[in-house]
C-alpha cells in the first residue's frame, strides 16, 4: 500500500496526518464540551497507564504527548467527556510514533477494560457507583521503522534547474536514515536558507511531495522549488520614530544599495544599526517582491533608547577593600548617536582615609565618521590613586578612533597624554608622557556578559615618550579568553585566559603605574592586590617588566539562576622585558554566581598554594560579571 500527499504550502505534521493503519477514530476535541446528558452530570475519576515499550527514545514522549493523562487532574469529566479523549488520544500520539519514522503503529485505548469505541460504554462507566475509579490503558505498538529511500529536488520552472541543481543533497536527510518528520522540515528551511544565501530573496517551496509505501516501509520527499531571480538590495528605508539624524542612519544603510542580496550582508547592517547604542531594537524587513527596477526593497524600522541612564555598581576584595562607583550616560547627545558617559569611583585599601582612592573620567563617543564606520572616542579622568606600590596624581587626556573589520575585529589608534605627580610616601616626583594607542579586539563570543562559546583576544601597544625626562619606552600587553560549552546546554562552561605583558626599551625609570603588577580579583585570585612580583626592602611591590598571567575556570549551573565555579589561577611578574616563567605563584578556589538580566552576581573565595611572605591566608571576592 502506498500513501501520497502533496502540500504545497502546509506544514509535514498536517500533510502527513491522514492515517495509515486502521486504528479507532479519532473524535474532535469540540467533543469534549458537548452537552452532558443530565444523567450523566457528575464527574468520574480515572487513572492512565501505560504499556512499556521498552524503547527510551519513544516512551517519555508517548506519556508527554498524553492529553489524557495531563487532563486527569486538571480537568474532572463526567464518562462522556472520559470516552471522547480516548477516542481522541491515538491521532495524538500516532504523531510522536511518526515523528520518529514508525508509520505503521497501532494504539489502543481501554477503559475498564473495554475498547474506547464500545458501543454503549459512556452509559456503562456513567452507571458506577460514585466515586468509583476507571482504569485507563493505553497501549502502543510502534511497528517497523521506515526508513527515508528517495530524495530529491526540481524546479518549477527549467529557467531555475541550475540554482535548484546546484542545492546538493537537501541537508540532514540520507537514504537508509529513519523516515522522520522533524528532518524533513528542517531539510526544507535548509533549502531555502542555501537559495537566500545564493541571492534569491524570493526563494519558494511550490510544492512537497512525500510518499509513503507501506510494504517496503520506505518513504520518498521530492521537493519542488521557485528559486526565483537574482536581486541587489534596492536603497534602504528607515521607519520608526527616531531621533537620530536621517544622515547618519543614511550613510550607515545606504552602502547596502546595488550589492547583491545576501541575508548575511542585510544582518550586519542591522547590528552595525544596534551597535550604536542609541537603539532598544533594529528590525529589518526584506519585501516580498522587487521594485520596478528589479530590486530589493529593505526596511530598518528603528526604536530609541531612554535618552538618559545612571546606574551603581558595588564590589569588594579583602586584600584591597570595597569599590563604588555611578555613571550617568546621555544618548544621542547632538542628534549623532554621540554618547557621553560621567563616571565617580571610589576605592580603598586598608581603613585609612588616606588610602582612599577616586576617579572621575568623562567619555564620548561619536560613531559615523569617515565612511560612516569609525568611531570618535574622547576621554578625560583625574586620578588619585594610594595603592602599596605608588601614590600617584594625574590627569589623563585620549583621543581615538575605532572601526570595526568584519562582523568581530575592532582596530583603534590615537594619541594619549598623561601628566601629574608619581611616587612613595608622599615623595612624588612629576611626569610628563605622550603616547600613541595602537590596539586590535576580537571577539566571537555569544554574550557579552556572560559567554558561553567563542573566544575573545586583545593586543594594545603603546609607544611613550617621556616629555619631563627624556627616552620612551613601549608598554605591550595580549590577552586570550576562549569559552567552552562542554554539554551543549550552557549548563557546564569550560573558561580559560591568558596574558603576556612586556616594557620594550625600558629601565628603571619607567612611571611605577607603566609597570607590570599581578594578584587580586581580575588577576590571580588569592593574593593582595599588586602584590605578585618584585619586592624592596621594604617588602613593597616595585613592578616589573613583563607579565604572564592565566586562569582556568570551570562554571557549573545548578538550578535554576544558582551556579558555583571552581577556579585555578596563576601569574608571575618578571624584572626583564621577556616573561618570567619560573616564580609563577597559583591561586585556586571556589565561588558562587546568581544570574541577574544584568550579568551574574558573583562571589570568589581563593587560597594562596605557594605564597610569599607576608601574604594573606585567602581572598574573599564580590562583584558583578564573570571574573573574565
Amino acid at each position: 500500500m502506498k500513501h501520497s500527499i502533496r502540500a504545497p504550502l502546509a506544514g509535514l505534521f498536517l500533510l502527513l496526518a491522514a492515517p495509515a493503519v486502521a486504528q479507532a477514530p479519532a473524535v474532535p476535541d469540540a467533543a469534549e464540551s458537548a452537552p452532558i446528558p443530565a444523567a450523566a452530570a457528575g464527574t468520574i475519576p480515572y487513572t492512565v497507564t501505560f504499556t512499556p515499550i521498552g524503547a527510551p527514545a519513544l516512551d517519555e514522549p508517548i506519556e508527554q504527548a498524553s492529553r489524557l493523562r495531563r487532563l486527569a487532574e486538571e480537568a474532572p469529566v463526567d464518562a462522556y467527556g472520559l470516552v471522547a479523549r480516548a477516542l481522541g488520544e491515538p491521532p495524538r500520539l500516532d504523531e510522536v510514533l511518526r515523528a520518529e519514522g514508525f508509520w505503521a503503529g497501532r494504539i489502543s485505548v481501554r477503559l475498564a477494560g473495554e475498547p474506547a469505541d464500545a458501543p454503549g460504554l459512556a452509559q456503562r462507566l456513567a452507571a458506577l457507583p460514585a466515586g468509583s475509579g476507571v482504569p485507563v490503558e493505553v497501549t502502543v505498538t510502534p511497528g517497523p521503522r521506515y526508513r527515508f529511500r528517495r530524495i530529491a529536488l526540481r524546479a518549477e520552472d527549467p529557467a531555475g534547474a541550475g540554482p535548484v541543481d546546484a542545492l546538493g543533497q537537501p541537508p540532514g536527510l540520507l537514504p537508509g536514515e529513519p523516515a522522520r518528520t522533524g528532518p524533513v522540515l528542517d531539510a526544507e528551511a535548509a533549502l531555502l536558507d542555501r537559495l537566500r544565501v545564493a541571492g534569491h530573496p524570493l526563494a519558494a517551496v511550490v510544492d512537497r511531495e512525500v510518499l509513503v509505501n507501506h510494504e517496503e516501509q520506505v518513504m520518498d520527499v521530492t521537493w519542488t522549488l521557485n528559486p526565483g531571480p537574482e536581486a541587489r538590495f534596492a536603497r534602504p528605508a528607515i521607519a520608526g520614530d527616531t531621533a537620530v539624524s536621517p544622515g547618519l542612519l543614511a550613510r550607515i544603510t545606504n552602502r547596502l544599495a546595488g550589492e547583491p542580496y545576501a541575508p548575511s550582508r542585510l544582518d550586519a547592517t542591522r547590528r552595525e544599526l544596534l551597535n550604536l547604542g542609541v537603539f532598544d531594537s533594529v528590525r529589518a524587513r526584506a519585501a516580498g517582491r522587487l521594485d520596478a527596477a528589479g530590486n530589493l526593497p529593505v526596511t530598518f524600522t528603528v526604536s530609541d533608547r531612554p535618552r538618559n541612564a545612571a546606574g551603581v555598581t558595588l564590589a569588594y576584595e579583602t586584600n584591597y577593600g570595597p569599590t563604588t562607583s555611578v555613571y550617568y550616560e546621555r544618548r544621542n547627545l547632538f542628534g549623532n548617536a554621540e554618547r557621553l558617559r560621567l563616571e565617580a569611583e571610589a576605592s580603598r585599601l586598608g581603613s585609612e582615609t588616606d588610602d582612599t582612592n577616586l576617579r572621575l573620567s568623562a567619555n564620548l563617543r561619536r560613531p559615523g565618521l569617515i565612511d560612516g564606520r569609525t568611531t570618535l572616542v574622547l576621554e578625560a579622568k583625574t586620578e588619585r590613586e594610594r595603592l602599596d606600590a605608588y601614590d600617584r596624581d594625574g590627569v589623563t587626556l585620549s583621543a581615538l578612533l575605532e572601526r570595526p573589520f568584519g562582523d568581530n575585529w575592532v582596530l583603534q589608534s590615537g594619541p594619549t597624554f598623561e601628566t601629574g605627580r608619581i611616587g612613595r610616601d608622599d615623595n612624588l616626583e612629576p611626569f610628563t608622557l605622550a603616547g600613541l594607542v595602537m590596539g586590535a579586539r576580537y571577539d566571537n563570543t555569544d554574550s557579552p556578559l556572560d559567554p558561553r562559546r567563542g573566544f575573545r583576544a586583545s593586543l594594545l601597544a603603546v609607544p611613550y615618550a617621556d616629555i619631563a625626562e627624556g627616552g620612551g619606552f613601549v608598554r605591550s600587553v595580549a590577552t586570550l579568553r576562549t569559552y567552552f560549552d562542554l554539554t551543549g546546554s550552557g549548563s557546564s562552561i569550560l573558561a580559560l585566559r591568558g596574558s603576556l605583558g612586556s616594557l620594550l626599551f625600558a629601565d628603571r625609570t619607567v612611571p611605577l603605574d607603566k609597570r607590570f603588577y599581578a594578584g587580586g580579583g581580575g588577576s590571580v585570585r588569592g593574593y593582595a592586590y599588586q602584590g605578585i612580583g618584585p619586592r624592596d626592602s621594604q617588602g613593597r611591590a616595585e613592578g616589573g617588566a613583563s607579565l604572564v598571567e592565566g586562569s582556568v575556570e570551570l562554571r557549573q549551573r545548578l538550578s535554576g539562576a544558582l551556579g558555583m565555579v571552581a577556579f585555578l589561577d596563576g601569574g608571575s611578574v618578571g624584572e626583564e622585558e621577556t616573561p618570567d616563567f619560573e616564580e609563577v605563584r597559583l591561586g585556586a578556589g571556589l565561588g558562587v554566581r546568581y544570574a541577574t538580566a544584568i550579568g551574574p552576581l558573583r562571589l570568589d573565595v581563593a587560597i594562596p598554594l605557594n605564597k610569599q611572605s607576608g601574604d594573606d591566608g585567602y581572598g574573599l571576592y564580590v562583584g558583578l560579571g564573570q571574573a573574565f
